[in-house]
């Protein structure tokens, strides 16, 4: 039996025994989660081993990079923009980044871009991974790239296109990257550790992302390939044409595909769509200081909330293959993937992790973990911890 730490508040003790049982159930290695409910702390829990190759164990100060979950990230310090009046979701993109104006992209708005129906789900120049983690080469191609279907029409996971985009609005906006902005809006005032782009010195604190196992279901595995077998656009988005790999062929399931993502040059890059570091308790705080105030500070007031939230495409996705629904940078809650309620608003990672927010209940969820789930969507790890929540609110 996995011993797990930290401190679970009374009346939330389903939620610690369900995330212990995901040990035993689900084959989990190393993985924190934190729920916050109406502003404080209920459940903040850590246990298992943090480094399969030296034994390290999970510590409360344990870092973990947790992919997509960043998006939410960015959507928050976009929504503070919004808030601020300095941002309008529905105004062209070159309106902030003029550059951004060719190859006919004039009129692309910021929300096309936060909701997937820009068109914009890799590019066509010839990247290498040094110039994807110096950024500027990536915001010369995206500049310069013709939409890949008519904005508007369709959505298509930007996977790692949208961070970038994001990012640059903002710092077009406020004069910042996103990752300084992150820190100094986000981080500093709720006194979280959580990284978009990270510092070299917490670099020891990381728990190394460990391959899943093999695919055994032929569906699945068919499924898997749809989405993202060599030449696929969805390869093209979650890999920018392979650039993001070791090696020539793409398989998920295969380590060396995890490399660079375990590898010092990735984790220091600003890669706000896949390449968030974070505790899983800042994750939980930094979603209950958008659903309510957090000793003393809240991020984004409830109309913001429910603009940001609100349900602005939906269909079967280009990239996905399955359905997918967006707000502004946010992932609606999905049968695949759920979260708390319909109305929750947040992000989920590659391999399992989880990050959301719900209004109505004032919670702020975290999760994260080191070992890589095989679900296409959804994860059993996190749908037991759900389940457990609900039973107990």
């Amino acid at each position: 039996m996995t011993e797990v730490y930290g401190e679970v508040s009374q009346g939330y003790e389903a939620v610690a025994e369900a995330f212990s049982n995901n040990f035993e159930q689900f084959e989990e290695i190393g993985a924190a989660f934190c729920l916050y409910v109406e502003g404080k702390s209920v459940v903040d829990i850590w246990g298992g081993v943090a480094d399969v190759n030296s034994g390290r164990s999970w510590e409360r100060d344990t870092l973990q990079l947790h992919f997509s979950t960043t998006k939410g990230l960015a959507a928050i310090c976009a929504a503070m923009l919004y808030e601020r009046g300095e941002l309008d979701y529905e105004t062209p993109v070159s309106h902030y980044w003029p550059e951004f104006a060719q190859g006919g992209k004039e009129n692309i708005t910021v929300a096309q871009c936060m909701n997937h129906q820009a068109g914009l789900a890799s590019v066509d120049a010839e990247l290498t991974l040094d110039e994807i983690c110096e950024k500027e080469p990536v915001l010369r191609a995206l500049e310069e790239q013709v939409p890949l279907w008519e904005p508007g029409s369709r959505n298509g996971y930007h996977a790692l296109t949208y961070g970038w985009i994001v990012g640059e609005i903002i710092k077009r906006i406020d004069g910042r990257p996103i990752g300084k902005f992150f820190n100094e809006e986000v981080v500093k005032p709720l006194g979280v550790d959580s990284f978009i782009g990270l510092p070299e010195s917490e670099e020891h604190r990381v728990a190394p992302i460990v391959e899943a196992s093999a695919v055994d279901d032929p569906m699945i595995q068919e499924l898997v390939d749809s989405i993202i077998g060599t030449g696929t656009l969805g390869w093209r988005a979650l890999t920018m044409d392979g650039a993001m790999l070791k090696g020539d062929a793409y398989d998920p399931f295969n380590p060396n595909a995890l490399d660079i993502f375990n590898s010092r040059q990735v984790h220091a890059a600003e890669i706000p769509a896949a390449g968030g570091i974070s505790e899983a308790r800042a994750l939980a705080r930094i979603y209950a200081a958008c659903v309510g105030e957090v000793d003393g500070i809240r991020l984004i007031n409830d109309e913001t909330v429910m603009k940001t939230k609100e349900e602005s495409s939906r269909g079967p996705d280009l990239v996905l293959v399955v359905d997918s629904g967006w707000g502004m940078g946010f992932m609606r809650s999905l049968e695949a993937s759920p979260m708390l309620t319909e109305e929750s608003f947040g992000h989920s990672g590659a391999g399992g992790s989880l990050a959301f927010g719900d209004l109505d209940h004032e919670v702020g969820f975290g999760y994260v973990m080191n070992q890589m789930g095989t679900s296409v969507m959804g994860d059993p790890r996190t749908a037991s911890l759900i389940e457990a929540i609900r039973s107990c609110l």
